[in-house]
């Protein structure tokens, strides 16, 4: 009797296994930076992601809002698969394996000019940040008093900062500051390291909802310059790879629901809630865009799917 009963513990098990692993194979495999993920699942706090209407949150920040708005963007373009996550300290791997197919497409937004360098390979989908809205923060030590007293553009050539030339318009906007000196760190943790422990006097980072303006992650600790921010003059757009099986139908999908929610103002409510977008006037831009030229526009080449650069 007990040999038989661990037969059928054992058939029940492999089961379990076996529709675990059918549930899986009928989901998406996709890949999330691990504190991304961390904080995604907070703001959801168990609540299905579509039924979001609300973006408010301790936890919520731009690129747990860019989790949020591409899967409703998806569901609203009538693309109906679900994804499985695989958190992990994810960078620029992703980027590869997007090019390679191996994954169908990025949580996180890319700028247009990075997205540009690999076109070949991806859908570049319409922007969710529009050219001109992107203001970012300058992130400090809460320690380095002298860096809080920033007011204006001159003021920043006292100072260092770090970023990586992979990321084209963080790098080529920081190149264009009057900075005492700008250090190459190719890794967003390593970067945040450095600042918080003073070997780098601040880093460029996106605003988000706190009343003190502090970010911490672990140990890292940071505070926002408060008053004046950067401006970071590209778009942000989703990248869906090419050579994923679902690359095509995804991106098509993507596009049609950010059109849906950038008609009915949900992407600007989103950001806005995240803190991220922040009310017009209420920081100093230390290096404002010159202003538009009468020239026309750029031509940009498109694929049936979506705008492609």
């Amino acid at each position: 009797m007990q040999i038989l009963a661990c037969l059928c513990g054992l058939l029940i098990s492999l089961s379990c296994l076996a529709q675990s692993v059918q549930v899986k194979s009928a989901q998406i495999q996709v890949y999330i930076r691990d504190d991304v993920y961390e904080d995604y699942l907070k703001f959801l706090n168990g609540r299905p992601v579509l039924s979001i209407s609300d973006f408010r949150g301790s936890t919520m920040r731009r690129d747990v809002a860019d989790v949020v708005l591409l899967q409703q963007a998806l569901a609203l373009g009538g693309f109906n698969k679900s994804f499985y996550y695989l958190p992990g300290k994810f960078n620029f791997r992703n980027t590869k394996m997007l090019e390679s197919g191996d994954s169908l497409l990025s949580f996180d937004t890319y700028w247009l000019n990075d997205a540009q360098s690999m076109s070949d390979k991806v859908f570049i989908s319409e922007p969710v940040v529009l050219k001109g809205e992107y203001l970012a923060g300058i992130y400090s030590s809460p320690d380095n008093s002298a860096v809080f007293q920033i007011k204006s553009l001159a003021d920043l050539q006292s100072f260092t900062a770090v970023s990586t030339p992979k990321w084209r318009t963080d790098w080529q906007t920081l190149n264009a500051l009057p900075l005492k000196e700008l250090i190459q760190e190719d890794e967003w943790l390593s970067q945040a390291r450095m600042v918080h422990m003073r070997w780098v006097d601040f880093m460029l980072m996106p605003f988000f909802h706190d009343s003190k303006g502090i970010y911490q992650l672990e140990k890292i600790r940071m505070k926002v310059v408060p008053g004046v921010a950067i401006l970071l003059n590209d778009s942000r757009h989703f990248v869906i790879s090419k050579a994923h099986p679902d690359g095509r139908i995804a991106s098509e999908a993507l596009n049609k629901g950010l059109k849906i929610l950038r008609e009915n103002g949900r992407i600007k409510q989103l950001y806005q809630q995240a803190g991220f977008m922040l009310p017009a006037g209420s920081v100093k831009v230390l290096n404002p865009a010159e202003p538009a030229s009468n020239a026309a526009p750029a031509a940009t080449n498109s694929s049936p799917a979506l705008r492609s650069f």
